[in-house]
């Protein structure tokens, strides 16, 4: 049964800045408080790590993943690496790039990664390597080359910024294997990954988000339960 459910940071809607899930884990900000991490693991069902990247908490920006493996910014601090190896069931690895938001500029399910043109050179094999996806490309999204700040996929749906193109929509549905649409998020918000966060057994999105942009993820995931749309 898959849930989605409100919910901010300390008050801040954009939960995807703060969190990072996947059907075998989820990391969230080692500042995140009980509220927070109690209702990440109800909602998602999985493991949750509290962890900072680089001393900061913004673990959704750095972080890219999938349920094969982890992969962290060159900024990540070697107590860092440490605690997310012992921390999660997967391969774990550096990204030895100058690109450091890897969270902004990658979009990954299990089956492909869509990378920024710019860091595909630098990223495809470790992309490859880690996460284990069958294909890696490159390009831009609605004009945006921060593919991963403007969407959200699993293994069930991807959700896309609302002037992605019908080509676009197609062109993503195709490479990560499973049905795209455009939405929004925390009331009209297109980049998706700053109020998103989830896998195949639930979504948490930003308190801003309005009744009509759940009806839409709701479809898109097929989304059961009472919890829908729920705040906390």
């Amino acid at each position: 049964m898959v849930v989605i459910e409100r919910l901010s940071f300390k008050g801040n809607p954009n939960i995807g800045i703060y969190a990072f899930a996947t059907d075998k884990y989820a990391i969230i900000s080692c500042d995140a408080d009980e509220k927070f991490y109690k209702y990440v693991v109800k909602v998602l069902q999985v493991p949750v790590l509290r962890a900072s990247i680089g001393d900061t908490g913004l673990v959704g920006v750095f972080l890219i993943g999938n349920n094969k493996g982890l992969l962290l910014p060159s900024i990540a601090k070697e107590y860092e690496v440490l605690e997310m190896k012992r921390g999660v069931d997967v391969n774990v690895a550096i990204a030895k790039s100058r690109f450091t938001a890897l969270g902004n500029i990658c979009l990954v399910n299990d089956r492909a990664a869509l990378l920024h043109p710019e860091a595909f050179e630098e990223l495809k094999h470790v992309v490859v390597d880690v996460l284990g996806v069958e294909v890696v490309e490159k390009g831009t999204v609605a004009g945006f080359p921060t593919v991963g700040s403007i969407a959200f996929v699993n293994s069930i749906a991807g959700i896309v910024h609302p002037e992605a193109s019908e080509r676009e929509v197609e062109f993503l549905s195709e490479l990560f294997g499973v049905p795209f649409d455009v939405g929004t998020v925390n009331f009209g918000v297109g980049f998706i990954k700053s109020g998103l966060v989830g896998n195949s057994k639930g979504i948490l999105v930003g308190d801003k988000t309005t009744g009509p942009e759940i009806l839409r993820i709701s479809k898109l995931f097929g989304v059961v339960g009472h919890g829908r749309g729920k705040n906390i």
